[in-house]
């Protein structure tokens, strides 16, 4: 299982691949959203902001998300992990329910292409 600080730095990987990211990829990343990433196993959510292509995580708290962000991710840490290295796809884990994703309809669609 996935540590808190594991889950951690794969969210500093993932937000530093985004910013780094190029054409169809950083546009849909150049949103401004808040963010929750419930990490199930842990019962903990990191909440914060997708903003000029990167992920902002401004705290931790125990449980499920405590507001309705307006992207909301929730996972496994190991899941989680297994993304950000490359181990696992996110559009087959997100299709066998493994990772699921929520968001306003005009988000997903912008979000598609980073599946």
């Amino acid at each position: 299982m996935a540590t808190m600080a594991e889950c951690r730095s794969a969210l500093d990987t993932l937000s530093d691949n985004l910013a780094g990211a190029d054409g169809d990829v950083r546009g849909a990343a150049d949103l401004d959203r808040s963010l929750s990433c419930h990490i199930r196993d842990l019962d903990v959510t990191f909440t914060g902001r997708l903003a000029n292509g990167r992920i902002h995580v401004l705290g931790t708290h125990d449980g499920p998300p405590r507001d309705k962000a307006e992207i909301r991710l929730a996972m496994t840490g190991d899941d989680l992990v297994a993304m950000v290295g490359g181990e696992l796809n996110f559009a087959k884990a997100w299709a066998s329910g493994r990772v699921r994703l929520e968001a306003g309809f005009r988000d997903l669609l912008k979000l598609k292409s980073l599946l």
